[in-house]
């Protein structure tokens, strides 16, 4: 079967299966970028579980969201079945992000003529090309993606443009925002302590806090942001510091693309919202613990990374195998805050 990946077929219609993630739908749209610019006119439609639809929105590229609504980790055989009958007959094309076997089901059973994706769990069936990942050459998520959007020969070199997302920001739901939770006219950092991993991605609590007091008493508003599950942590970050709100359960993921392009800077672990802030243009500063900046950086010229590289990392465990978690626990605040006023 050709590769239409090298073609320029005007009016193509393209359907992307998203990952399942925060961070990696918003580097997904480096793939989106990519496809609008090799084949000028072409509709995409994206296929990604219920929450991702706020930031898909704010994706100039995604012509149609669809809309999976299974857990994740769930089979939802039922749901896969009545998406992919919707989707019969609209779509030239599928390319599958992730590499499960569940993943590459909806593009099949819809008879997507084309349907590509990696090597991986099977999917001898449900894909008509398959292409072997290569981690030497496309060793960073969004080159995987990238690469699914070029032809096979481009492809296998990683020397390919990688386009950086770029999220669109609603400036009225900003002004609701500022309204509705009395923020302040001081300039704002942001912090996201969340990292959905787990603790090994985490940067302690203690010094978030710290951190905070010293960004309140220099003038700036601090805001924690994160889903329900960092509602806690905000709460330890902001208790006794002046001008420093949680907001962390309080707003929708959509808020957080224009409270993050409210704030000057921000300060946060390898998580999903350090793709959002570094898509919206604000400076990043971003910590890597148990993961590496080499693999998953912010799509930002604007960013810097905090890492301090020691022999055992990155060993990209959820908690630390040594028990030390020293990757973290020796990143003293001070270093960032340095960073942060040096840049203001």
């Amino acid at each position: 079967m050709a590769d239409p990946c090298g073609s320029n077929r005007t009016g193509e219609r393209i359907l992307v299966v998203g990952p399942s993630w925060v961070g990696d739908m918003v580097m997904a749209q480096s793939l989106l970028m990519t496809l609008k610019q090799r084949h000028p006119g072409c509709h995409i439609g994206v296929v990604a579980p219920a929450w991702s639809q706020p930031i898909l929105e704010r994706m100039d590229e995604v012509d149609d969201v669809v809309a999976l609504d299974v857990g994740h980790g769930q089979m939802g055989w039922g749901v896969r079945q009545a998406t992919a009958r919707s989707l019969r007959g609209r779509y030239d094309r599928a390319i599958v992000l992730p590499r499960s076997w569940k993943s590459a089901l909806v593009p099949f059973m819809a008879r997507i003529p084309y349907r590509l994706g990696f090597v991986g769990e099977q999917r001898l069936v449900l894909l008509n090309e398959r292409r072997r990942l290569d981690k030497s050459v496309l060793d960073q998520t969004v080159k995987r993606f990238v690469s699914l959007g070029l032809p096979k020969e481009e492809a296998s070199t990683g020397g390919f443009a990688i386009p950086r997302p770029r999220l669109r920001v609603d400036p009225n739901n900003l002004i609701e925002l500022r309204l509705t939770h009395e923020l302040s006219s001081r300039p704002a950092i942001g912090m996201m302590p969340g990292a959905e991993y787990g603790p090994a991605k985490q940067w302690p609590l203690a010094y978030f806090h710290e951190l905070a007091e010293a960004l309140a008493s220099e003038g700036y508003e601090v805001r924690v942001l994160g889903g329900n599950k960092d509602v806690a942590a905000g709460e330890a970050i902001c208790q006794g510091v002046s001008h420093a709100v949680n907001l962390c359960g309080k707003t929708r993921l959509a808020d957080a693309v224009d409270l993050l392009s409210d704030c000057q800077q921000v300060i946060t672990n390898d998580s999903g919202l350090m793709h959002v802030a570094a898509a919206v243009g604000t400076r990043v500063h971003a910590i890597y613990g148990s993961s590496s900046p080499d693999y998953t950086p912010p799509l930002t010229a604007n960013a810097r990374i905090h890492y301090l590289r020691l022999d055992c990392s990155p060993c990209f465990e959820r908690t630390c195998p040594l028990g030390h978690t020293n990757c973290l626990n020796t990143l003293m605040p001070q270093r960032v805050l340095e960073a942060i006023l040096a840049t203001s």
